[in-house]
């Protein structure tokens, strides 16, 4: 069932649905608060990582509903995943660590943003070799994509509500 798109359909059009209600939330508490946003690099960074997050899990189901040959959508999740993997990498960088403590600061630490990259390079890669799980792996790797999207959100929105 890994390797059966056809089975995998709702699953798509489900996560596209919730992934894509996120995004728009996301927007408007950007826009609430965007005077503070415009001036910090690192608000601005940790913003558009949540973006990048709530965005891999709309592409994966994109290309998971879309009808193409199976060679087509294990090369396009193994895109997805090296295209969100290198931006959520480089705005983490731009982010930098918040020196709070507390559990901000274990979330932020601990935030799945690489494991999602990861996860759904795993689902493209057993997909085309139909060993290993296949599409299986696109559930934890939605979990850790909009789980880590709603942890960057709240992190984001603590840091602006200072």
């Amino acid at each position: 069932m890994g390797y059966a798109t056809a089975m995998w359909l709702s699953f798509g059009e489900a996560l596209a649905a919730v992934a894509g209600a996120l995004t728009g939330l996301l927007f408007v508490a950007v826009s609430v608060r965007s005077d503070v946003l415009a001036g910090s690099l690192s608000l601005r960074s940790r913003a558009a990582q949540t973006l990048v997050l709530f965005m891999t899990s709309v592409l994966a189901a994109l290309v998971l509903v879309a009808p193409q040959p199976a060679a087509a959508l294990g090369a396009e999740l193994l895109a997805v995943a090296a295209v969100s993997g290198i931006i959520l990498f480089v705005l983490g960088r731009r982010a930098g660590h918040s020196a709070d403590k507390g559990v901000p600061r274990y979330l932020e630490r601990f935030s799945p943003n690489s494991i999602t990259a990861m996860l759904v390079a795993v689902a493209g890669l057993t997909f085309l070799l139909k060993a290993g799980g296949g599409l299986y792996w696109l559930i934890p790797a939605a979990a850790a994509s909009l789980g880590g999207g709603v942890v960057n959100a709240w992190l984001f929105l603590v840091n602006v509500a200072r």
